[in-house]
């Protein structure tokens, strides 16, 4: 990083002027979080990083963002030729979902608070499915964490919540809470959900991925749902950190049936791994519901 900060993670991710575009999240020496934008012409090595952040709670954020702004999901929206940022606008009165837009990355016209806490992991379809805009998000209701859809036709009203996927209880990976990982990845057969799950072992909790398909004319409707994880904490990295025993994308790029997943390790650094999309929808077919 080109300052100071305690750890950088999270990163929403996307495709722009033909370079991999990272949206950071950086914690600073203070504890708050901001967004900082980094490029890369092949999405490994050689980051050019912004010594400003594009998002903060400092810049023109309000009451809501008091307390930071963190994990990002970027989605292009061809129809209105912007790229849209959920992220999680952290303040006293908790975490809740807050949207931006972009053209250009050097700046962003705020939407402010459009989900009230607590609420969190929000993630934008790439497209319209019936004239709407859907979202992924996870609201909290006490221990209680699933992922629902809301609908909206101006990205500014969000209303119509349906309940998609749920948290499984018991010893199960993914038996504490769920949240969505990346935006949705449009397929054939359905729209490709990445999601973390968590489970609480004696020492702490455990942070995985997992996948999930959806109708993709009706997202409401749950087609498959793989009942293993697909993607753990295994290396040092991220088994040690600020918040060990963690691997949590917010971002990919899809290159034919590669994606390139970035994810937060142990919410201290950012990495990267790969996958073939077809071997998912593979799996995923042995496990319809």
């Amino acid at each position: 990083m080109p300052y100071a900060c305690q750890g950088v993670y999270n990163p929403g991710a996307t495709m722009f002027q033909g370079e991999t575009l990272l949206l950071l999240r950086v914690e600073d020496l203070v504890g708050k979080s901001h967004l900082t934008v980094a490029r890369s012409q092949d999405g490994r090595v050689d980051w050019r990083i912004e010594t400003e952040p594009l998002l903060s709670p400092e810049h023109g954020a309000g009451p809501y963002e008091e307390f930071g702004c963190e994990d990002p999901r970027i989605t292009y929206l061809e129809d209105l030729k912007k790229w849209v940022i959920a992220y999680t606008a952290y303040s006293p009165f908790g975490p809740g979902i807050a949207l931006a837009t972009t053209e250009d990355f050097r700046s962003v016209e705020r939407f402010g608070l459009v989900l009230s806490p607590n609420n969190k992991d929000a993630a934008i379809f790439p497209r319209k499915i019936k004239d709407r805009y859907w979202m992924l998000h996870r609201p909290s209701a006490g221990d209680i964490q699933h992922i629902w859809l809301n609908q909206s036709t101006d990205l500014i009203h969000w209303g119509r919540p349906w309940c998609v996927i749920m948290e499984r209880g018991g010893p199960m990976w993914d038996g504490v809470k769920v949240g969505a990982s990346t935006i949705p990845i449009e397929t054939p057969e359905g729209w490709l959900i990445l999601y973390h799950g968590v489970k609480q072992f004696a020492a702490g909790p455990t942070y995985r991925v997992g996948a999930a398909l959806l109708d993709l004319e009706d997202p409401r409707r749950l087609i498959s749902r793989i009942d293993h994880w697909v993607l753990g904490p295994h290396e040092h990295y991220e088994m040690t950190g600020a918040v060990p025993n963690v691997v949590f994308p917010c971002g990919h790029t899809v290159e034919g049936d590669e994606i390139h997943l970035y994810y937060g390790a142990a919410d201290t650094s950012v990495c990267l791994a790969h996958g073939r999309i077809s071997l998912i929808l593979d799996e995923l077919r042995n496990h319809r519901v």
